[in-house]
């Protein structure tokens, strides 16, 4: 075993470092170590795969929520975000700072995507901040903490992957995505007031908006109408029962398209761009989900899961130390790899160990979320933090202690939710079982 595993890993760092696309690495990997060691043929074997993975119903949301990704990132949501939220953030300590917050919040219920969040937010909050007169370092910080949360608040991209891949109900995980989501954009929010109490001068005295009246703020309201009610579309019909995940995407396209449309976002050029942008996103997910898949199947077929899942359990790790030592090693692995490759690479190996150690998969499925999220922010490779730099121009170093405290947030959020995992739970049980109820009835 200890031979196979060798030359998994060299064979795999081989392919990798030489530049080659990661799906393809990944695909490759898994070949060479079935022709190494087993007799099986690859042929039939790869066809088979190819067709088991790409067809997966569950799939069907990711393309539709990646094409309405790309819709409202070349709308004009970003100012109505801030021009609706900027009034209600300036009756909290820090302000406008917290436009990054909760602006991110709710793009996150509609994007799927960290990295959409984080460009689309900064696009007008970061230049909107720097000219009235708020320090950068928590501007920028608190927005490549709270872009983040595009992972976590459903509908995500991501965890529609971990659903394919580890067999878990999509539905199932966007529900134990909401309420994580609120806490941790909670506490970004309790530490942005607590910095800004702490070092007052991140926040100019002479703000204009602390003389907005209560008038001001209640018309503010009509800005954020669009992007609640495609929320309440979204959101609404697959926790209702009204429309499945692929069908709430598909809904969510057609109100993207409506918002675009009024206020005069489609044209011939970003027709173009939106069609362009989802092809190569699906297509590269594609790619490295079948790799992923052939891989984890030559995992599986070789021994080497049962190998590893074996060593750990006779460890005898308290779940705390298990939880304590998979932060630490997808902390290191986000140096060096996107979060999306660090989920696909990891989980075969590591959702039977948490499961054996008697972790729901549900809630395993938000914990990766959490420190997929932590690996958009640690560099040298933290697309939060090349998002970041292209806006503002800081050095990719300087945003990374930026971010540093939202980081050390998130690594103590999940702790608490080791040690209270109905914080996750509890929403998928309370929806599943009400609907249980009323199918009985």
């Amino acid at each position: 075993m200890t031979i196979i595993v060798s030359s998994l890993l060299a064979i795999l760092l081989l392919l990798l470092g030489s530049g080659i696309w990661i799906g393809v690495g990944l695909a490759a990997t898994g070949s060479a170590m079935l022709m190494l060691f087993r007799d099986i043929p690859i042929g039939k074997l790869l066809a088979q795969y190819t067709w088991n993975i790409l067809t997966t119903q569950e799939l069907l949301a990711l393309p539709m929520f990646i094409v309405m990704g790309e819709i409202l990132f070349r709308t004009k949501l970003s100012q109505s975000l801030f021009n609706g939220l900027s009034p209600w953030a300036s009756l909290l300590p820090g302000r406008l700072l917290h436009v990054n917050v909760i602006g991110s919040t709710i793009f996150a219920a509609i994007s799927g995507s960290s990295a959409a969040t984080t460009q689309v937010v900064g696009r007008i909050s970061l230049a909107e901040l720097e000219n009235r007169g708020y320090g950068k370092s928590i501007s920028l910080g608190s927005l490549a903490g709270a872009g983040t949360l595009g992972f976590l608040i459903p509908p995500s991209n991501i965890m529609i992957i971990y659903g394919v891949l580890g067999n878990v109900s999509v539905l199932k995980l966007f529900m134990a995505g909401v309420l994580p989501g609120v806490l941790l954009a909670s506490c970004f929010m309790g530490w942005v007031m607590i910095h800004t109490r702490i070092n007052p001068g991140l926040v100019p005295k002479d703000d204009t908006d602390v003389k907005i009246t209560w008038n001001t703020r209640f018309r503010a309201l009509k800005d954020l109408g669009p992007v609640m009610l495609l929320i309440l579309a979204i959101l609404g019909s697959m926790y209702a029962g009204i429309a499945t995940p692929s069908e709430s995407a598909a809904v969510g396209v057609l109100g993207a398209l409506l918002i675009a449309y009024f206020q005069k976002g489609l044209t011939r050029q970003s027709m173009r761009d939106i069609a362009m942008g989802s092809i190569q996103t699906c297509a590269m997910i594609a790619l490295i989900l079948l790799g992923a898949s052939i891989l984890s199947h030559a995992t599986a077929f070789l021994g080497i899961t049962q190998a590893i899942s074996g060593w750990v359990t006779a460890l005898n790790l308290s779940p705390f130390g298990l939880i304590t030592i998979l932060i630490g090693l997808y902390i290191v692995l986000g140096a060096f790899l996107d979060g999306f490759s660090m989920m696909v690479l990891t989980l075969p190996i590591v959702l039977p160990i948490v499961t054996a150690a008697g972790f729901d998969p549900i809630w395993f499925g938000v914990f990766l979320v959490i420190v997929i999220e932590m690996a958009q922010i640690t560099p040298p490779v933290g697309f939060n933090l090349f998002m970041l730099q292209g806006l503002s121009g800081v050095n990719i170093g300087r945003l990374a202690r930026y971010s540093a405290p939202y980081l050390l947030i998130m690594i103590l959020f999940v702790f608490l939710l080791a040690a209270v995992p109905d914080l996750v739970l509890w929403l998928p049980r309370s929806i599943t079982g009400s609907a249980a109820m009323l199918v009985a009835k």
